[in-house]
């Protein structure tokens, strides 16, 4: 049965993520998201854009996942940060994302390996402590909405910064909007 406000694409990920008795692999939920035919229409009602930094927008959470809708103006960009216990799966919905993944050096501090743009339509998948941001680089005006699926809920990460190898524990904000 489709829950009011969601598309029959949607409800088959919000059933296929109810269904869950562990944490969805990398794998089986990247390729969840490539074949399901997931839009900008989909997510409609839980667009919303905030001045001060990106926006997370919760769609639906169960026992293990939460369904994020994230809003992003043009500038704005997640911290470096990476998925303590959860598996994170990122679809792009409208406009361009750019994902830059991070490695550990031998003194302690994080650089960048590889940036590359995700269009839309485009999936990524990390895990645990694979290391990345997620940045909205696109002209003025220009937002950028993605999918984030986190399998168990995502209550903390970790982030990290390129002049300290100090490690932060941040608890993971949550906007809820009810269409």
């Amino acid at each position: 049965m489709i829950q009011p406000g969601f598309s029959p694409a949607l409800q088959e990920l919000i059933d296929f993520l109810d269904a869950l008795t562990e944490r969805a692999g990398v794998q089986e939920l990247g390729d969840l998201l490539r074949r399901l035919d997931l839009t900008i229409e989909d997510v409609e009602p839980w667009v919303r854009y905030c001045d001060e930094g990106y926006q997370r927008n919760l769609i639906k959470s169960g026992p293990m996942y939460q369904a994020f809708a994230l809003c992003w103006k043009s500038g704005q960009r997640s911290s470096i940060h990476d998925h303590a216990h959860s598996t994170c799966g990122v679809k792009v919905l409208t406009g361009t994302a750019t994902e830059t993944i991070f490695k550990p050096t031998p003194c302690g501090l994080i650089c960048p390996t590889t940036t590359h743009q995700m269009h839309t339509g485009e999936v990524c998948v990390s895990q645990d402590s694979d290391i990345h941001q997620i940045s909205n680089y696109e002209a003025e005006g220009t937002g950028l909405v993605t999918l984030h699926i986190y399998t168990p809920a995502l209550e903390w990460v970790n982030t990290y910064s390129l002049t300290s190898p100090e490690v932060t524990r941040l608890e993971c904000p949550v906007s809820i909007y009810q269409p």
